[in-house]
């Protein structure tokens, strides 16, 4: 599928965004330990960054409405650059938690900019492939920003230096486009409580995605240090999962398109939740065996989102987008906030495969939610199985 002209300098900007994202997302854990940070206060920065997107989820809608797609792009872009040059000044708990908020808030932006130009220009039918094709760039800049990981001295200003400068050369491409951006957002609300009754899969999908996803990011480093690893081999860990996510999310946004979204959920959270159970009865496993399995729960779990949000979108429609990005936003930021701190007392009290046997129960609680709802809602309308079925539209 060509993908549409609309969206090619987006991408290229998302690429530079989250390759420095990447990087400094598991730079900052990696930093804090090495200078001697708790295991408690590492996950309060985790949660910290959350807790700032959830915020930013909440302004989002009214910035983008007040100073269009680009100019809120770029508004984002450059609080980001000056709060990741600030952290190897400010080498305290304290300070991080905070650095690590309004980074959260300013990607909140970002992502609201970004998801609502991609649906926008997607169409039902072929949504899940458009989608997919975003991932599938989203996931090689985060994989390209882990492995910057390895050419710098974590304990010096380099890598966040190097992070700005990604940053920054997000802004080339959405500078020189010449396509149009859509259009303002209907509303400056985010109404939560109507997405979730319009997508109750996609709503509830996104806490939980954010639950597992937020505490996986913020302590995965963690696990890897405690079980041996060096800063070159947390780097390798931190890019399997990615690497999984970048294969398998365009075949899986492409069965998205043929099937129940749903369904595809029940198959992807199912096997993620087998891989995660596994390395906790493995405990430690060797690196080969690790990034193997790290491989595929990024090919199970790191789906889920796109997922949640394609079905959320198929229900509600291009023209309410950011509204829509910013409220699975939000929710995906309340699972976030609160479960990393959860992960880093068990890892604390149960050790370091705590942090996947919380994991597994959330994707557990993931497929039995999408089990419910197939029971009591058909599917959206977006499905054509073959072109002699009847597309029944969604009960409303």
């Amino acid at each position: 599928m060509p993908i549409p002209s609309a969206i090619v300098a987006l991408l290229v900007s998302v690429f530079f965004v989250i390759a420095g994202n990447g990087l400094v997302s598991t730079l900052a854990p990696l930093r804090a330990k090495l200078e001697g940070f708790s295991e408690i206060e590492i996950g309060l920065i985790g949660s910290s960054y959350f807790f700032g997107m959830l915020a930013g989820t909440l302004a989002a809608p009214a910035i983008v409405r007040r100073a269009g797609h680009i100019r809120a792009f770029t508004a984002f872009i450059a609080a980001a650059v000056v709060v990741v040059l600030a952290y190897p000044i400010a080498l305290a708990p304290l300070a991080w938690i905070s650095l690590r908020g309004v980074i959260g808030f300013a990607f909140a932006g970002l992502y609201a900019v970004i998801e609502s130009w991609v649906n926008a220009k997607a169409e039902n039918e072929n949504r899940g492939r458009v989608y997919a094709v975003y991932q599938v760039v989203h996931f090689a800049g985060s994989a390209a920003g882990q492995q910057l990981l390895g050419v710098g001295d974590t304990m010096s200003f380099t890598l966040f230096s190097a992070t700005a400068g990604l940053f920054a050369l997000s802004l080339l491409p959405l500078s020189m486009t010449k396509a149009d951006p859509p259009g303002e957002p209907e509303s400056a609300r985010v109404r939560i409580g109507w997405v979730a009754r319009m997508a109750t899969v996609g709503a509830v999908g996104a806490f939980l995605v954010g639950a597992a996803n937020g505490s996986f990011w913020s302590l995965a480093p963690v696990y890897a240090l405690q079980v041996g690893l060096d800063a070159r081999q947390v780097g390798g860990m931190m890019t399997a999962p990615i690497l999984g996510s970048a294969i398998a999310v365009y075949p899986i946004g492409r069965i998205s398109d043929h099937f129940d979204r749903r369904l595809v959920m029940i198959w992807c959270a199912t096997a993620g939740a087998v891989f995660e159970a596994a390395l906790v009865l493995l405990a430690g496993p060797r690196y080969g065996l690790l990034l193997a399995v790290m491989f595929a729960i990024g090919a199970s779990t790191m789906t889920l989102y796109s997922l949640a949000a394609s079905h959320t979108n198929d229900r509600i429609g291009a023209a309410h987008g950011v509204e829509a990005a910013s409220a699975l936003l939000f929710l995906y930021c309340a699972g976030a906030i609160v479960f990393p701190t959860v992960a880093a007392w068990l890892i604390q009290h149960y050790g370091p495969s705590a942090l996947f046997a919380q994991n597994a129960c959330i994707h557990a609680a993931l497929v039995g939610l999408v089990v419910w709802r197939m029971m009591v809602r058909e599917k959206p309308a977006h499905e054509k199985f073959d072109k002699r079925a009847v597309v029944k539209k969604p009960t409303p």
